[in-house]
């Protein structure tokens, strides 16, 4: 058996440094196929990172009695992966009892603004709606453009990006992909203020209405969620 799927092997058990190592061993390889879809109105960076998804896709569904070598297995899912994303300009797909749910959510919270004359809490809208406070967030977040982690939001102008300690490396580039994967592993509410303030964009203020508690309880919230964050990425 070679290093590499050895390493595969490791990974797909679960092995977290086996899928690290394998992705920066194999930097050179995603990032030749990335090259290729420059110039189609997505980030070089970005491209990389969609690279890199392809390619821990390929690690877990590699077999070695394939009877082929592992990159040759890995390039389709890599430009697979990125094909995907610009084929649909980016969008997340979304199923349809989601958009429904989000259309619903919509139009109760547009109600309630009309006669209340103020953004209402989701436990506002929860019983108007008969969703639970977490299916609204899941369908608001779902259906919501995600901006760019580098984004800069926030009094001290701080970006997720700025949990990471070098923005340029490929260690970087590793976490960035496993970002979201930190945040779900927040408690609910910690994860709910991170995605309204840096996915969906809502200043304190705001996202004090949306859940009904006060601004200073909102920031107390965030910056225990980023320390979170900056413990579950270091």
């Amino acid at each position: 058996m070679s290093r590499t799927e050895e390493l595969i092997r490791f990974a797909q058990d679960g092995d977290e440094n086996a899928r690290s190592t394998l992705i920066t061993e194999n930097s050179g390889l995603i990032w030749a196929v990335a090259r290729r879809f420059i110039g189609r109105g997505t980030e070089t960076e970005d491209l990389y990172q969609l690279g890199c998804l392809g390619f821990l896709k390929a690690v877990e569904g590699f077999d070695p009695s394939f009877g082929t070598q592992f990159s040759t297995y890995a390039v389709p899912k890599i430009s697979g992966e990125i094909r995907r994303f610009l084929r649909d300009d980016g969008a997340v797909k979304v199923s349809r009892t989601l958009k429904e749910q989000a259309m619903t959510i919509k139009t109760i919270r547009n109600h309630l603004i009309a006669i209340m004359g103020r953004e209402p809490t989701i436990q506002e809208i929860s019983r108007q709606t008969g969703f639970s406070p977490e299916q609204i967030a899941e369908a608001e977040t779902a259906t919501a453009g995600t901006e760019s982690i580098s984004r800069q939001i926030g009094e001290e102008g701080f970006s997720l990006e700025n949990i990471l300690a070098d923005p340029v490396s490929e260690e970087v580039l590793l976490e960035r992909i496993a970002l979201r994967q930190a945040i779900e592993r927040l408690g609910e509410r910690e994860a709910l203020v991170v995605k309204l303030r840096y996915f969906h964009g809502l200043t304190q203020e705001r996202v004090s209405k949306v859940l009904g508690v006060s601004q200073v309880q909102v920031s107390r919230i965030e910056k225990k969620a980023i320390a979170h964050l900056r413990e579950s990425m270091g």
